[in-house]
Protein backbone atom coordinates (compact mmCIF):
# COMPACT_ATOMS: atom_id res chain seq x y z
CA UNK A 1 0.00 0.00 0.00
CA UNK A 2 1.41 3.40 -0.85
CA UNK A 3 1.71 6.11 1.74
CA UNK A 4 -0.90 8.48 0.32
CA UNK A 5 -3.55 5.78 0.44
CA UNK A 6 -2.80 4.79 4.03
CA UNK A 7 -5.44 5.39 6.66
CA UNK A 8 -5.04 8.63 8.60
CA UNK A 9 -6.97 7.48 11.61
CA UNK A 10 -4.92 6.64 14.71
CA UNK A 11 -4.28 3.06 15.71
CA UNK A 12 -7.03 1.52 17.83
CA UNK A 13 -5.08 1.34 21.13
CA UNK A 14 -3.24 4.66 20.88
CA UNK A 15 -6.25 6.83 21.78
CA UNK A 16 -6.92 4.79 24.94
CA UNK A 17 -3.25 4.96 25.87
CA UNK A 18 -3.27 8.74 25.39
CA UNK A 19 -6.33 9.10 27.62
CA UNK A 20 -4.78 6.91 30.33
CA UNK A 21 -1.57 8.96 30.28
CA UNK A 22 -3.53 12.20 30.50
CA UNK A 23 -5.54 10.87 33.45
CA UNK A 24 -2.35 9.89 35.30
CA UNK A 25 -0.86 13.32 34.66
CA UNK A 26 -3.93 15.09 36.05
CA UNK A 27 -3.93 12.81 39.11
CA UNK A 28 -0.24 13.49 39.74
CA UNK A 29 -0.76 17.24 39.45
CA UNK A 30 -3.65 17.09 41.92
CA UNK A 31 -1.56 15.14 44.44
CA UNK A 32 1.37 17.52 44.01
CA UNK A 33 -0.83 20.56 44.61
CA UNK A 34 -2.21 19.03 47.79
CA UNK A 35 1.21 18.27 49.23
CA UNK A 36 2.51 21.78 48.58
CA UNK A 37 0.19 23.22 51.20
CA UNK A 38 1.34 20.65 53.78
CA UNK A 39 4.94 21.90 53.96
CA UNK A 40 6.64 21.92 57.35
CA UNK A 41 7.09 25.16 59.23
CA UNK A 42 10.79 26.02 59.63
CA UNK A 43 12.03 25.84 63.21
CA UNK A 44 14.00 28.74 64.68
CA UNK A 45 17.72 28.05 64.99
CA UNK A 46 18.24 30.00 68.15
CA UNK A 47 21.73 31.17 69.09
CA UNK A 48 24.29 29.87 66.56
CA UNK A 49 28.03 30.29 67.07
CA UNK A 50 29.46 31.48 63.74
CA UNK A 51 33.02 30.27 64.37
CA UNK A 52 31.98 26.73 65.22
CA UNK A 53 29.65 26.62 62.21
CA UNK A 54 32.48 27.66 59.87
CA UNK A 55 34.83 25.17 61.52
CA UNK A 56 32.26 22.39 61.05
CA UNK A 57 31.76 23.30 57.39
CA UNK A 58 35.51 23.37 56.72
CA UNK A 59 35.95 20.01 58.45
CA UNK A 60 33.10 18.47 56.47
CA UNK A 61 34.47 19.80 53.18
CA UNK A 62 37.97 18.57 54.00
CA UNK A 63 36.83 15.06 54.87
CA UNK A 64 34.52 14.89 51.85
CA UNK A 65 37.27 15.87 49.40
CA UNK A 66 40.01 13.76 51.01
CA UNK A 67 38.66 10.56 49.53
CA UNK A 68 38.71 11.97 46.02
CA UNK A 69 41.84 14.09 46.07
CA UNK A 70 44.28 11.71 47.75
CA UNK A 71 44.16 9.10 44.96
CA UNK A 72 44.52 11.89 42.40
CA UNK A 73 47.66 13.12 44.16
CA UNK A 74 49.32 9.70 44.38
CA UNK A 75 48.29 8.24 41.02
CA UNK A 76 51.09 7.60 38.50
CA UNK A 77 50.69 10.29 35.83
CA UNK A 78 52.34 8.48 32.91
CA UNK A 79 50.81 5.02 32.42
CA UNK A 80 53.71 4.03 30.14
CA UNK A 81 56.40 4.98 32.67
CA UNK A 82 59.16 2.41 33.24
CA UNK A 83 58.29 0.60 30.01
CA UNK A 84 60.26 0.34 26.79
CA UNK A 85 57.60 2.25 24.85
CA UNK A 86 57.45 5.36 27.04
CA UNK A 87 57.62 8.44 24.77
CA UNK A 88 58.64 10.69 27.69
CA UNK A 89 61.74 8.59 28.39
CA UNK A 90 63.62 10.42 25.64
CA UNK A 91 65.19 13.73 26.48
CA UNK A 92 66.57 16.40 24.21
CA UNK A 93 69.40 18.77 25.02
CA UNK A 94 71.38 21.56 23.46
CA UNK A 95 74.26 23.83 24.33
CA UNK A 96 74.99 27.18 22.75
CA UNK A 97 78.60 28.40 22.91
CA UNK A 98 79.90 28.19 26.47
CA UNK A 99 76.50 28.55 28.16
CA UNK A 100 75.16 25.89 30.46
CA UNK A 101 73.50 22.99 28.53
CA UNK A 102 69.71 23.04 28.35
CA UNK A 103 67.79 19.75 28.40
CA UNK A 104 64.21 18.51 28.63
CA UNK A 105 65.16 15.79 31.13
CA UNK A 106 64.26 18.09 34.03
CA UNK A 107 60.66 18.27 32.82
CA UNK A 108 60.19 14.73 31.51
CA UNK A 109 62.47 12.84 33.90
CA UNK A 110 60.11 12.56 36.89
CA UNK A 111 57.24 11.54 34.63
CA UNK A 112 59.35 8.91 32.86
CA UNK A 113 60.29 7.43 36.24
CA UNK A 114 56.60 7.02 37.19
CA UNK A 115 56.12 10.10 39.33
CA UNK A 116 52.80 11.11 40.80
CA UNK A 117 51.50 14.64 41.30
CA UNK A 118 53.18 14.77 44.72
CA UNK A 119 56.58 13.94 43.22
CA UNK A 120 56.72 16.72 40.62
CA UNK A 121 59.27 19.47 41.35
CA UNK A 122 57.03 22.57 41.25
CA UNK A 123 53.54 21.13 41.73
CA UNK A 124 54.46 18.60 44.42
CA UNK A 125 54.84 21.02 47.34
CA UNK A 126 51.63 22.79 46.32
CA UNK A 127 49.64 19.56 46.57
CA UNK A 128 50.25 19.60 50.31
CA UNK A 129 47.60 22.31 50.50
CA UNK A 130 44.97 19.88 49.21
CA UNK A 131 43.00 17.85 51.69
CA UNK A 132 43.86 14.19 52.10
Amino acid sequence: MTRHTASRSPRPGSRALLRAGLALTVAGAALGAGSASAAAVPTPLGDVDGASAVQALVGAARSATAGGLNPARTLQLDPLANTSVDPLNNSLGTQVADFKPLTTAVATGPLARGASLDDLPVVGPATGLLAG
